[in-house]
């Protein structure tokens, strides 16, 4: 018996690079609109992805439509890794990231979302690869793989493998019965929250160009910015600020709730445990650190501009900004927050570890994740008062299988590791204490900024080039959930079955 589908996943391979040599060419398109000398390198680079991902499909049309749990694994993995790999070429085909480590660093922050960035002068960039790295956190948001299994059925192929690898979360709730019509649905939100959010940017006084930048950006909470001070730019323009964290909270919470909003099912957002537990953790940290600004003359002065349109508002809008930027794992700057005290620099580090809810573009553990060890945690307690009595964890109303709960357990326990290790490797490259565990849990959290040398006024390209791969398969772990790259690395993945 065959261990995997070579053929499909190969066909699946040239699909993902049909899909990116097509934003390749849009991002051709707005560099020929503003004339900024990348046109030809950007189609070049455009068409041989094309041309590589047809011949890829037209290679191994003739594919058995079938796709098994190991073919799923696979397909998520190399499908992210071709992407990144591909997407990195823009970069060093128009010369705007020299050196194939800083190009795929940068193409696989994109992809991830995570929003980290080794340039130091990203506004010297021409407008259509400023607009590529921005359709890298578009894609990478939602994830390529829902929008692929999306249109399987045109090929014939069923995809309820890929979604179980890709989605995001502990588990996926389904819109419909048929998972097409689900990643359709998520897409069709997803999308909708993008123009939204270019059009209410626009009209607040943004750009079109950096609007529509900002907007793929802050909807996908993947965080790439078009200037050097990200956010902080529009320090004078609150109104551009609210917006953005308003589409970065959606971003950040599950899109199933958005669906059901939309559909008039308001009390199923109300009573979910997780988007309260979100909503009112984003609300009260946001209020202790806008009080902390507020009494603390020197740290409102830390923000990249001195503070405006009112000590006030500007100290709790800075504090509600960056709440929701690294709890989202958006990685938007409108403010150095790691000058906000130490208090506050340890609760901005706690924060990395949270992630947004399950089902959303953000990276991290997941709220839900965390709640469920808590209510099992509290559980414990009666467990320990009464050994023969049987009680479950209940979430939203249900009961929660032991099997899950062990998931949760097994993954939190993996991510942590994953943490120290990844901590130590950048000890061992030379970062000191505050840098190296920073680094580790801003990268493995798909978060971007960290704190020490990277902090959010500095770039990862401080790291040397062993630290920046690193990070990088850090940054692949954290955004497809540890699990679905690490079982690629066990032997009985490999075994014949």
């Amino acid at each position: 018996m065959k261990r995997f589908n070579a053929k499909i996943i190969f066909y699946f391979m040239g699909l993902l690079l049909l899909c990116n040599g097509g934003f390749m060419m849009l991002s051709a398109l707005f560099s020929w609109i503003y004339e900024d000398g990348v046109t030809k390198d950007l189609s070049f680079t455009g068409i041989l992805v094309l041309l590589v991902g047809f011949l890829l499909m037209m290679i191994t049309k003739a594919h058995q439509k079938e796709i098994k749990k190991r073919d799923g694994y696979l397909i998520v993995t190399l499908g992210w890794f071709v992407m990144v790999v591909s997407g990195m070429l823009p970069y060093l085909f128009t010369g705007a990231i020299p050196g194939i480590t800083n190009a795929f660093f940068e193409s696989m922050s994109g992809y991830t979302t995570t929003g980290a960035t080794i340039l130091t002068d990203i506004e010297s960039l021409p407008e259509g690869v400023l607009f590529w790295r921005s359709i890298t956190n578009w894609i990478g948001g939602m994830g390529f793989i829902v929008l692929a299994v999306a249109i399987l059925p045109l090929l014939g192929i069923g995809g309820m493998q890929l979604f179980a690898a890709e989605a995001p979360g502990p588990n996926a709730d389904k819109l419909h019965p048929r998972i097409t019509d689900t990643a359709k649905r998520l897409w069709y939100i997803y999308f909708g929250y993008t123009v939204a959010c270019t059009v209410f940017l626009n009209l607040a006084g943004m750009s079109f160009f950096d609007a529509v930048n900002h907007g793929l950006t802050s909807v996908s909470t993947g965080g790439f910015s078009t200037k050097n001070l990200s956010m902080a730019y529009w320090n004078n323009n609150p109104l551009i600020q609210y917006i953005s964290m308003l589409f970065m909270f959606l971003g950040g919470t599950n899109f199933v709730l958005s669906y059901y909003a939309f559909k008039g099912k308001l009390l199923n957002v109300i009573r979910d445990h997780e988007f309260r537990f979100y909503f009112f953790l984003v609300c009260g940290v946001s209020l202790v650190a806008g009080l902390i600004i507020l009494f603390r003359a020197d740290v409102a002065m830390s923000a990249y501009h001195p503070m405006v349109f009112g000590e006030t508002e500007s100290a709790f809008r800075h504090a509600l900004f960056q709440v929701i930027s690294v709890i989202t794992t958006t990685g938007y700057v409108s403010a150095d927050f790691s000058n906000w005290t130490p208090f506050l620099t340890i609760v901005f580090f706690g924060l990395m570890f949270l992630g947004g809810s399950a089902g959303s573009t953000s990276g991290g553990v997941k709220v839900v994740r965390h709640l469920l060890m808590i209510k099992n945690g509290i559980l414990e307690f009666k467990r320990a008062l009464h050994p023969n009595a049987i009680i479950p964890v209940r979430y939203n109303g249900r009961t929660i299988q032991e099997p899950i709960i062990y998931n949760i357990l097994g993954f939190f326990i993996i991510y942590m590791l994953m943490f120290i290790i990844g901590s130590l490797v950048l000890g061992l490259l030379g970062l000191d204490f505050e840098s190296a565990v920073s680094g580790a849990a801003s990268s493995l959290g798909n978060v971007g900024p960290g704190l020490g040398v990277l902090n959010p006024l500095a770039t990862f390209d401080v790291l040397p080039a062993l630290g920046k791969w690193w990070c990088a398969f850090l940054m692949l772990l954290g955004r497809l959930e540890l699990f679905t790259v690490l079982i690629l690395f066990t032997p009985y993945f490999w075994k014949r079955a």
